[in-house]
């Protein structure tokens, strides 16, 4: 399977299976297109009906656009004929219509033993924001407003510990509501887990998320000692902002928590964080608002579509796909424009990587909700994820008693791209890896379904990620041309 588009200029073309990328030209570009579908004679046939025209001809014949007919035929078969024939090569060595080997892979790999490797510790079930579009409404999960004691958190680091096999690397993730509600259990828990780490030869990565109100310099102490990651809400410019998140009284958020991020962020240098923001149908020039928090000085940015019904007013709907689709062209040109200028910035949902990336399995079979990573609820409650918190079909067990609904923890197992009918033609099912799983279940009922406006918006982002890692190999390249 190949994927092919024109984004700023280049004509890409992305070899599915293997992950190779190819910018080419536009002869190159039309064969590739009628290569698999056509006899090589029909292919060199229509290309010279084409690129005989005058409006091409330069494009295969630099110089005198005058010279000699035959001469210029001449020349134009033998670059079509050069050009397939580098196709044919490509395709041997399997980075163009590369075959996909990966599916009789991941039957193998979701028959090994299930072990848990990251939990997503739901420290406090309360917040003091009252956020519209909150899919935890307002912190509290639709349910009662309750803070996590260090007996269940602790509980939850030996259920971990003890459900982790020999992986090492372990992942807690210090959630809510707001986490800094409840900052004095998650200081004790980091102690608790820095024990743990001695005594069983592990190594916990801790990462917190935050809507900034109760930061502190204390915290922030405490955040850039044992934290390895930081999320802080914040949607773009104030008027976003502040529409979306007030707090509780009503009165907007941006002026209390923007001073405190970017102390915290310049206290990391930077690095690992990041500003994440959520856009609605209200500002559907998002790019905007990254724009805002970059000229901030934000260089970690994530700026993500909300997930919501359609009869919500805020919901993106899917006659914005075309507005949303030329924001992040323009997103992916800002950027482009930063990077020249010496003040570039990360944009989470276009960084890729095109050459190591994410494991096998990760690609085929996503974030691992429901089987490598839990949900914790303040009273020890385990969930797939922290989307899943609350509804209680989908209650898998808790911290004394472990996964005891196994039917369930087997159903998110075999949840990957060859398990959902949408996803075996998506030219981006190696990248999103089929979406989310609760996404899935909230718009249609079934976790191997998926959201289709994510599913539209994913497929843009990976192409303007595609695009900017062009840009810069050919910008990287030109540099070294003038060294």
């Amino acid at each position: 399977m190949i994927h092919q588009y024109k984004s700023n200029g280049y004509n890409i073309v992305l070899d599915v299976n293997s992950g190779t990328v190819h910018v080419v030209d536009d002869l190159a570009y039309d064969i590739i297109d009628m290569y698999e579908s056509n006899s090589r004679e029909y292919i060199i046939a229509a290309m010279v009906e084409k690129y005989s025209k005058p409006e091409h001809r330069s494009s295969f014949m630099p110089g005198d656009s005058n010279a000699d007919f035959t001469d210029t035929m001449e020349s134009l078969v033998q670059q079509i004929m050069e050009v397939i024939k580098e196709v044919e090569k490509l395709k041997s060595e399997g980075v163009l219509f590369s075959q996909d080997n990966y599916e009789d892979y991941i039957r193998e790999f979701k028959e090994r033993t299930t072990v848990v490797k990251a939990l997503c510790l739901h420290i406090a079930h309360a917040c003091n924001l009252a956020c519209t579009y909150c899919f935890a409404g307002e912190g509290e999960y639709n349910g009662q407003r309750c803070l996590m004691s260090y007996e269940v958190g602790r509980k939850a680091f030996d259920f971990l510990i003890a459900n982790s096999g020999s992986r090492r690397n372990l992942e807690v993730d210090f959630f809510g509501g707001e986490p800094l509600m409840n900052i004095d259990v998650v200081k004790e828990l980091v102690a608790y887990g820095r024990e743990l780490e001695k005594l069983h030869n592990k190594n916990f990565r801790f990462t917190l998320t935050t809507n900034g109100i109760l930061l502190n310099d204390e915290i922030i102490e405490f955040i850039n000692k044992e934290m390895s990651n930081v999320v802080l809400s914040i949607d773009g410019r104030k008027e976003v902002h502040d529409r979306m998140r007030p707090l509780r009284n009503g009165k907007g958020s941006y002026d209390v928590v923007l001073p405190k991020y970017l102390r915290l962020a310049e206290s990391r240098n930077q690095k690992n964080y990041y500003v994440r923001g959520t856009y609605t149908h209200y500002n559907l020039d998002f790019s905007e608002d990254v724009k805002h928090l970059a000229d901030l000085g934000f260089k970690q940015i994530s700026v993500e579509p909300v997930a919501a019904r359609e009869e919500e007013p805020y919901a993106i709907k899917h006659e914005d796909l075309p507005v949303l689709f030329e924001e992040y062209d323009k997103l992916a040109a800002l950027m482009l424009e930063k990077k020249k200028e010496g003040r570039d910035f990360n944009f989470f949902h276009f960084m890729i990587d095109l050459e190591g990336g994410p494991c096998v399995a990760k690609r085929l079979s996503g974030c691992g909700s429901g089987t490598e990573y839990l949900a914790v609820t303040p009273w020890g409650d385990l969930y797939p994820c922290h989307q899943f918190v609350g509804q209680e079909k989908f209650l898998m067990g808790n911290v004394d008693d472990g996964i005891v609904n196994t039917e369930l923890r087997d159903e998110f197992k075999c949840c990957n791209v060859y398990a959902k009918e949408k996803c075996k033609k998506c030219f981006a099912k190696f990248y999103c890896s089929g979406g989310c799983a609760a996404n899935s279940y909230n718009f249609h009922g079934n976790i191997n379904d998926a959201y289709d406006v994510g599913c539209e918006l994913q497929r843009k982002r990976i192409e303007c990620a595609i695009m900017i890692k062009a840009a810069l190999a050919e910008m990287e390249e030109a540099n070294h041309e003038e060294e």
